[in-house]
């Protein structure tokens, strides 16, 4: 079974998050800022990691560079989801480290295609 974090200050989201994923038969993690997000990178080894940007504590910018960076986090995919829809946020977001980029609301096609792609 494959792992994933979702790392998002909405409750709203990762309930969403969380019920599609668990429909697909992955094991579902979650947190609800970028500085858990990273804790639970390191200690979970997921083997992808979606983040939001607008997030209390540590951005999901921030979160995604201390992931792909990190000696022990940088084998994990970090997929940014975020309603932060504009180009510039994409390109930096890829400049962090990010794989992919999915703007909100997500679709479960959209989710299903993105998660083929790094499991």
């Amino acid at each position: 079974m494959s792992k994933i974090i979702v790392v998002d200050d909405s409750k709203t989201e990762i309930f969403q998050f969380r019920e599609m994923l668990e429909k697909l038969g992955y094991e579902v993690i979650t947190a609800e800022n970028g500085r858990d997000g990273v804790d639970l990178a390191k200690k979970e080894q997921p083997d992808v990691v979606l983040m939001d940007i607008v997030m209390p504590d540590m951005n999901g910018f921030q979160a995604t560079r201390q992931i792909t960076q990190g000696a022990e986090t940088k084998h994990i995919p970090v997929i940014i989801v975020s309603s932060k829809d504009q180009e510039t946020d994409k390109v930096w977001g890829e400049r962090q480290g990010a794989k992919g980029y999915l703007t909100k609301p997500v679709n479960s096609q959209q989710r299903s295609s993105v998660m083929e792609s790094f499991l």
